[in-house]
Order: C-alpha cells, then structure tokens, then sequence
C-alpha cells in the first residue's frame, strides 16, 4: 500500500489520482476535519490523523510499501512562523520515525524549490545546490530547507528516501484553490487589474505528481530532484491567459518600488477581509528572484517530461469553469 499524506491539496490530488491509475493499493492520511468530497470517486482507505499526532502516523502506516509525504503548510504571509515550524519540520520528523518504526520500504518528500540556497543572476538553479536553513527569503523556505536536511541525513541512517523538489505548482483538482488558483479566478472574473514585473518557473500538477511516482519507482535513495516545467514572465503569463480567455491582460504595470511597498501593507488588507493572498512582500522578492531552473537530472535518471506549460494553463481554467469557481 501507497499512503499519501497532504492528499487534499492540489498536488495531493492530482498524486492520488496518478497512484490510482498505476494501479496502487492507497491510503490517505488526512485530518478529521478535512474536506474529501473531492475524493468520492477514488477507491482509497482513509487514515485520520495530524502529522503532530506520533501514534495516529504509525496507525497508518503500519502496512505502507511507500510513502508520499506531501503534506506542508504554506504561507506568504508574516507571523506564521511558529505554525510553520510545527507543521514543515517537526511534522517531518514525525513521518521519518514513524516510517523507520514501521518499516516503509521508500520515503518520497515533497520538498520545494524554495528550499534551496539562493542564487544571484541567472546562475542555474539545479540539485548541486545545498539546502538553506538560514535563508533571507522567509521563514517557509527555511523550514522547508531544514526538513530536507532531517529527510537527506534519514537516508544515511539507512531510510530509503527521495526528495522532489517543484517548482510554483498550477493545474486541475484545485479544489482547496491555491494562491495562483485564485489569481487565475480573479483574471477570469475580470477583477486582475494590474501586472507586475517578474517571472518564475510554472509547472503541472499532473506532471509534478507522475514525477513523484518516478521517484518512487527509479530514484536513488538519497538523491534529490527538481520538478520544474518553464519559465515565464509574469506578462507572458496574462499574455496567455488573455489568449486562452479572450479577456483583455491587465495593462498597467506597477513599478517594482511600488510593488514593494504595497507589498508591506497588504497582509492587513487580506487579514481584514479573510481573502486568501496573493501579492505580499514574499510573492514580490519570489517573482524577482532567480527562477532559471533545471530538470535535466529528474529527465535523465527519471525519465520526467513535462508537458508545455499554455497546455497546462488551459486545462486549469478549463477545471475552473467546469467546477463552477467563475
């Protein structure tokens, strides 16, 4: 049996439903307070537990061949660092121990491309980079860093482990909508009025999940792989959604400095009317962050194709319309 915890999550979905396709026994570690409508159709086991919860992890994974830990909290927003520790790393640690105790053959943990030291200019990015517990970026990244030292040194200690590390993830079964599923929304519903400048490395859910089981199937143990799709621009992004949707791209672009500073003052504006963020000051030193990044290790060891990524936007908003989001 596979188990997969974070199931609920747009990657978790779209993993779940890859694993069922390749014909796996499943199970799901999900909270008693998760949402599974999403998985009425999907012959799984449902295990109910946290990953702060030791026992309930063993519970599940009593009979696990492997598991996907896919689970993470994710924020862009300021002072959710100790929620953040809990959850990335010491949930982490839970699922290491739990997976020695009950004799998992294979770890996959879903790290993330923020986990890695970061690069000036347009050096790169690609897994000879080390891992930075310390970096200026914010405090997910270093978690998300730390954890996958604590996955990397369980390896050495004989756990069979491999870490994926994706890029910015979009794409179908979006079902909890995701930060850039709402800017796809905002856009179809017309309320995208500006554009700022950037870029950053997009990639498919569907692509990222068939990585996973890739890694699953043919990683080393021990080795690390980055899943990224392409690089665009954020205005060859609107670029495409206006291509896609027929509605106009935002014209007005916001100065970068402008960006900055609207950027400190808009997690009160989110907080107060309980909408789910986009732009902050993290989102803004992302998308001007290096984001030339590369697959050639995941292509070469794993055989990992993503698919183009104007195919992966439509089919997103495609998901959106059919499931009633706009």
């Amino acid at each position: 049996m596979d188990i997969v915890t974070g199931a609920t999550g747009l990657l978790g979905n779209a993993l779940v439903r890859e694993l069922l396709n390749n014909g796996r026994e499943l199970g799901l570690f999900v909270r008693k307070t998760s949402d599974i409508e999403c998985f009425k159709d999907c012959c799984t086991e449902k295990f109910y537990g946290d990953v702060l919860d030791y026992d309930s992890i063993v519970k599940a994974f009593r009979k696990a061949e492997n598991v996907y830990h896919a689970a993470s909290e994710i924020s862009i927003m300021p002072g959710y660092s100790n929620y953040l520790d809990k959850v990335n790393i010491c949930g982490t640690k839970n699922i290491i121990k739990a997976c020695i105790e009950c004799g998992v053959k294979r770890l996959v943990y879903t790290s993330s491309i923020h986990a890695f030291k970061e690069q000036e200019g347009n050096t790169v990015i690609d897994e000879k980079l080390s891992f930075d517990p310390y970096s200026k970026m914010g405090q997910y990244n270093r978690t998300k860093a730390r954890a996958s030292i604590d996955v990397m040194n369980a390896a050495k200690d004989g756990l069979e482990t491999v870490i994926v590390c994706p890029t910015a993830i979009i794409g179908p079964y979006d079902f909890k909508v995701s930060n850039l599923g709402s800017l796809f929304i905002d856009y179809c519903r017309k309320k995208q009025k500006i554009i700022i400048d950037g870029a950053y490395d997009f990639v498919d859910s569907r692509d990222v999940a068939i990585g996973h089981v890739l890694a699953a199937q043919k990683g080393q143990s021990g080795q690390v792989y980055i899943l990224s799709g392409q690089r665009l621009t954020l205005p060859e992004l609107m670029s495409m959604l206006e291509k896609i949707t027929g509605i106009a791209a935002p014209r007005f672009r916001l100065p970068k400095w402008l960006a900055y500073s609207l950027g400190f003052a808009a997690p009160a504006y989110y907080a107060a009317t309980k909408t789910k963020p986009k732009f902050t000051v993290y989102s803004v030193k992302t998308v001007n962050s290096n984001s030339y990044i590369s697959h050639e290790k995941a292509t070469r060891e794993l055989g990992y194709n993503p698919r183009p990524i104007n195919q992966t936007i439509a089919d997103n908003i495609k998901w959106f319309e059919e499931n009633n989001y706009f």
